[in-house]
């Protein structure tokens, strides 16, 4: 009886174990507390971070700024002139729907030459191309800004609260559940 028990603990350790865990997209609050504004310090906020497809960045900001995305050559002259997006809500939410650079100013210049710009590089995440599979690049101008809650994917509400990609903890209480119950029985 007692090896009918470890032999039944080792199952659920295999089954679970040997089962992809599933992650879940962030959702980033840029600038933290301090929001979109020239008193966060916006290169180390990101420096810590990996972006992933599907991801979301968080803009919030006072009505007297505004986010621009641009390119290379604008974010290194801290220049709106040929803008991807420009936005002045307060509130913007910016999926990351490709892997790639993604570059984002104030259209303030003064206030991008004082730190008001942000970097990143958004990754694919493991698995979700195939080895030698084609991978899309970063078109610019092609997703447009969202309503909070909503995703591109026909108009079906969706509800980002925040997280990792960490392996969630579902399948790991499971197995631990699988193996006491088999010990205390």
């Amino acid at each position: 009886m007692a090896r009918a028990r470890v032999a039944l603990a080792l199952c659920a350790l295999l089954l679970v174990h040997g089962v992809p865990r599933r992650t879940e997209a962030a959702s980033y609050k840029v600038g933290d507390s301090a929001g979109w504004d020239l008193s966060a310090d916006l290169q180390s906020w990101a420096g810590g971070k990996t972006f992933y497809v599907g991801d979301v960045l968080v803009f919030q900001y006072s009505k007297y700024n505004n986010l621009d995305e641009v390119d290379e050559a604008g974010f290194k002259n801290c220049s709106a002139a040929n803008a991807v997006m420009s936005w002045s809500d307060g509130n913007t939410t910016v999926p990351l729907t490709a892997p790639g650079d993604r570059y984002f100013i104030s259209g303030n210049q003064m206030y991008c030459l004082s730190g008001m710009e942000l970097h990143v590089l958004v990754n694919q995440p493991a698995g979700a191309t195939p080895a030698g599979g084609p991978q899309s690049s970063p078109q610019p101008g092609t997703s447009a800004p969202l309503e909070p809650g909503t995703d591109d994917d026909a108009g079906i509400p969706r509800l980002v609260l925040g997280g990792s990609h960490r392996p969630t903890v579902g399948p790991l209480l499971v197995m631990w559940m699988f193996v006491a119950a088999a010990l205390l029985t």
